[in-house]
């Protein structure tokens, strides 16, 4: 009977938890989130980057912002009816937005109410482990000053 070599299946691996690389670029984009005081683009935080002189990509300045979003370090909203995604570091605790369409405007409020809602509404229908964005739109008391 000749020997057999083991190998272990996928199955039998122990999962490895999943760690994401901390490159350069994510630093950059998350460094230059830290000196914009609202919200911008993609598009504006790859010309800002460029114009540094960092040869970043678009899709890698796309990649390290989604990467920051889904590790809760940046706020990701769309605005206005083009639904463009901006961004920009946000506070650690979980809060909705009001969002002036006119100056894009951006202030973080906690919502109590909407928070009893969802979780009603979604145990009404049988979901669990719910989550949700609010984003409130209209025109902040500078704006409608100077209308």
């Amino acid at each position: 009977m000749s020997e057999q070599t083991a190998t272990a299946t996928d199955a039998e691996l122990p999962a490895r938890p999943v760690q994401r690389r901390s490159g350069r670029q994510r630093a950059a984009v998350a460094a230059l989130l830290d000196s914009e005081p609202g919200f911008t683009s993609a598009q504006d935080l790859y010309a800002r980057l460029r114009e540094q002189g960092n040869p970043i990509g678009l899709a890698t300045v796309y990649r390290a912002l989604q990467t920051l979003v889904e590790d809760g370090d940046v706020d990701v909203l769309r605005t206005g009816d083009d639904a463009e995604a901006v961004y920009r570091r946000c506070s650690a605790r979980h809060h909705h937005h009001l969002v002036c369409r006119r100056c894009g405007k951006a202030v973080e409020v906690e919502g109590s109410a909407v928070e009893a809602w969802a979780q009603k509404t979604a145990a009404a229908h049988g979901f669990t482990d719910v989550d949700h964005v609010v984003e409130i739109f209209g025109t902040c008391a500078d704006c409608a000053a100077t209308r």
